[in-house]
């Protein structure tokens, strides 16, 4: 793709001209989404059990919301609560038994995590359990409803709750279901959700933030939210660790092919650092040498699920900006979730070797 064309999501963003024609589409795509969401509900479609306790962290739009940091802050929740975790994935954009980018980057947040990708999660899960997991996270899954779970946990952007930001002319966002916009089912699915997380949100104005709570209370009344922001905590160069005030003052480019490209550039933005280009690419881009031609003079910052796209390409070393997320607000309703769930089968079976000693 090149860096001067539009990203596709500001493209879907306008208004007007071919790209309404994809309306035609997205109604047969929201339509396909209600039957298939009224059949759950039903219980006419069936869910099955994997035997352990699943946690569920999705999203009802295509893109960037940041799940893979909140992935890393509940699995390390779990870990604190004695569990040994399993994370199962799809693995969108990987070929077969090679971790695609977002397996990639929870490996290195993650270290000695199991992690089984599986567009089957069924059977991805069934491997998770034999190998020792006595609870699953499912990343990206809150539309993959035959897996049963005991937690939905689904993340808002703050920045673009419908999926597109604003348009160029401004007004309001456009909201469509794919692929006319990002929308993959409807504001009204997060009934069915445990906790609504709202990220970014310092990067929206307080009136904005408002509103969209308003909305969520609205539409899903009985939902706790919790608000939370992406916190830049390292940065990693070729030269080694830099603290992120390191990154202030300093000018910088920007290279990403990640869901919400403009999220990672105002997070950079507000570390203090001058960005002075960004180079934009579909989400899972492949990165190859000429993608980077031209770039060197200057630092040449990344997000750490590209960075392992990029190692091996012809081209400058990147710097890598390590993200959290950082709860703001709600922290006790996650906790409450957590602490909710079965007890850790290992915790269990030393319970019960205790009980027999004694007895």
């Amino acid at each position: 793709m090149d860096s001067k064309k539009r990203y596709r999501a500001d493209w879907l963003a306008q208004r007007g001209g071919v790209r309404e024609l994809l309306r035609v589409p997205a109604a047969l795509f929201g339509c396909l989404a209600r039957l298939r969401g009224m059949l759950y509900d039903r219980h006419i479609l069936s869910v099955e059990e994997v035997g352990v306790p699943v946690i569920c962290i999705g999203n009802i739009t295509a893109g960037g919301t940041g799940k893979t940091p909140m992935v890393a802050l509940v699995v390390r929740g779990l870990i604190d609560r004695g569990y040994q975790p399993g994370i199962l994935s799809r693995g969108y954009g990987s070929a077969p038994g090679v971790p695609n980018d977002e397996a990639l980057e929870l490996a290195r947040l993650l270290p000695g995590t199991d992690h089984e990708q599986d567009p089957n999660r069924v059977r991805g899960a069934g491997r998770l359990v034999d190998r020792g997991s006595d609870v699953i996270v499912l990343d990206d899954g809150f539309q993959h409803r035959r897996i049963a779970r005991n937690l939905d946990l689904v993340l808002i952007d703050a920045t673009r709750p419908k999926g597109l930001p604003v348009p160029d002319q401004g007004g309001a966002a456009v909201q469509a279901f794919l692929p006319r916009g990002l929308l993959r089912e409807a504001f009204p699915a997060l009934r069915r959700a445990h906790l609504i997380v709202i990220t970014r949100t310092d990067q929206v104005e307080p009136e904005q933030l408002e509103r969209l709570a308003s909305e969520l209370a609205e539409v899903a009344p009985k939902v706790p939210v919790m608000d939370t922001s992406h916190r830049p905590t390292l940065v990693h160069t070729p030269h080694g660790d830099q603290p992120v005030e390191s990154l202030r003052g300093l000018e910088v480019d920007l290279v990403s092919g990640i869901g919400n490209p403009s999220g990672f550039e105002q997070t950079v933005r507000a570390a203090g650092a001058l960005i002075l280009e960004h180079r934009i690419f579909a989400d899972h881009h492949d990165f190859v040498a000429a993608d980077l031609k031209g770039l060197g003079e200057r630092p040449m910052l990344t997000t750490m699920k590209d960075a392992v796209k990029l190692e091996g390409v012809d081209g400058p070393r990147p710097w890598v900006l390590e993200i959290a997320l950082e709860v703001l607000r709600g922290a006790e309703a996650l906790d409450e979730l957590l602490n909710s769930l079965p007890e850790p089968k290992a915790a269990a079976q030393q319970d019960s070797l205790r009980g027999g000693l004694v007895g």
